[in-house]
């Protein structure tokens, strides 16, 4: 089974934005799920996936995720998720041999960002950098699954 490992940051400042990558548009929908998994349609610019989910709380989460045709991605988001979209920027930023993902929200989420590691074990070691904040990790508001039905303007 594969299993997502990943840590979830607030940001307390803009220098991550001096090493940052030109960043990717992402828009994402989720399907009406369950109490034990969420299915979300994710486009990446010009490519597009299905991902599921465990809606188990946490750092460790079971996941599963595969390439679909962008047209078809583009249908399921019209006809078959929830509104409002999770739309945002993603940008790539390297730190002492780690890649963080800092997501910059935008529509309904607009203000929120957040930095995101993706590790190989639980216990993996790793660098903070200056421009984080309070870790997040445990706390399902920020959730993408969670900002579609509670986006962040309305906290």
């Amino acid at each position: 089974m594969p299993i997502e490992i990943e840590r979830k940051f607030l940001i307390s400042s803009d220098e991550w934005r001096h090493d940052a990558d030109e960043g990717i548009q992402i828009t994402q929908g989720y399907m009406g799920g369950n109490e034990k998994s969420s299915v979300r349609i994710r486009i990446n610019g010009d490519t597009a996936n299905i991902n599921i989910k465990s809606k188990t709380l946490g750092a460790q989460r079971s996941e599963y995720e595969y390439a679909i045709p962008l047209k078809e991605a583009n249908e399921m988001l019209t006809a078959l998720c929830d509104s409002p979209y999770i739309d945002k920027t993603r940008y790539h930023v390297n730190h002492q041999g780690h890649v963080w993902e800092v997501d910059v929200f935008a529509g309904e989420n607009e203000g929120l960002v957040v930095a995101e590691l993706e590790l190989t074990s639980i216990d993996e070691s790793f660098a903070l950098p200056s421009w984080l904040g309070a870790e997040v990790t445990e706390d399902p508001r920020y959730y993408n699954i969670c900002l579609v039905t509670h986006p962040y303007n309305s906290w």
